[in-house]
């Protein structure tokens, strides 16, 4: 095998800086690809690490293959990121170059302490069903129907006074019931869906979290928000902000991605639980991936097996 292979190890999250780190500890040549500068700089600086900033697109990303070449990929993106996935996993195969996805575990119940919370799901495929939720709290238990189909896309969302997590299969969904009516509701999705609500603005009082970067704040003041209404903070925002700015603010909806422990999305569910305020979190993608984990061992096996290195 050329020594000019190497590994690319799609990043731009904390998942993909400890693979890096573990790559680098295995003296494996890796090209690591990321969106900005700043993702850059928390990499380590090691002579077999080769960090490339710049989106991609389908024809960079097949010179990227050939030229380096690469041997094969581990895609450690942010779940959201469907597009990089998508084109990487369509070159792979076109190349027949090996792919894995490191994909984060996603949160389960409220990331700590129930507290009494109920989960629903809402979803606007026809095939379906509206799961069953349970409340957990002592002395109380309802459940939905586990076979009707839902009749309107805005369960309640509260019942008897328990607080719920409401889970949708995409923005979409939630923009076009009526989740957010005459709510005070914390955005805490990132710049690029912002402009989905600009039409709520007028029917709710949003606020936006978003990173501090010009473009975010650029973003949120095209979608309609006005500068007292957006907060930038970079993650991961620790449990006593998270509560001090729904109370300040007065929050009574917020809305997340299932971003994954990393993503903050486990705080956002125990702060939910503590103050009893509904909390919409959006689903992942669907991207059919070829083959994945969440456990960095076998990533790292993945990458010694087709980099030729004995384990």
């Amino acid at each position: 095998m050329p020594e000019s292979q190497s590994l690319w190890l799609i990043g731009g999250t904390s998942e993909s800086v400890q693979l890096a780190e573990a790559i680098a500890s295995l003296n494996l040549p890796c090209l690591v690809t990321v969106t900005t500068a700043a993702a850059e700089s928390l990499y380590p600086q090691t002579p077999n690490l080769q960090i490339q900033v710049g989106r991609l697109n389908t024809k960079q990303i097949e010179q990227l293959c050939q030229q380096q070449p690469i041997r094969a990929i581990l895609d450690a993106s942010h779940p959201y990121a469907v597009e990089i996935s998508r084109m990487a996993i369509a070159t792979a195969q076109r190349y027949q170059i090996p792919y894995l996805r490191f994909e984060r575990p996603v949160v389960q119940g409220d990331g700590g302490d129930q507290g009494g919370f109920s989960h629903i799901r809402v979803t606007t495929n026809d095939n379906s069903e509206t799961r069953p939720y349970t409340s957990v709290r002592a002395g109380f238990e309802q459940r939905l129907s586990s076979t009707a189909k839902p009749n309107s896309l805005n369960p309640p969302l509260q019942t008897n006074n328990e607080p719920s997590v409401i889970s949708l299969d995409s923005f979409e969904t939630l923009v076009a019931g009526d989740y957010l009516n005459q709510q005070r509701v914390l955005l805490t999705t990132g710049y690029k869906v912002l402009s989905l609500f600009q039409d709520w603005q007028a029917r709710s009082t949003l606020f936006a979290r978003i990173l501090p970067a010009v473009t975010s704040l650029e973003a949120a003041i095209a979608a309609g928000f006005s500068r007292d209404r957006i907060i930038a903070v970079r993650p991961p925002v620790p449990f006593e902000l998270e509560m001090a700015l729904w109370r300040h603010w007065d929050i009574s909806r917020v809305v997340t991605k299932a971003s994954g422990v990393a993503g903050g999305e486990a705080t956002k569910r125990q702060v939910a639980a503590q103050l009893g305020i509904p909390l919409i979190v959006i689903d992942r993608p669907v991207v059919m991936y070829p083959q994945q984990t969440s456990d960095v061992a076998v990533a790292l096996k993945f990458c010694q097996r087709y980099l030729g290195i004995a384990e």
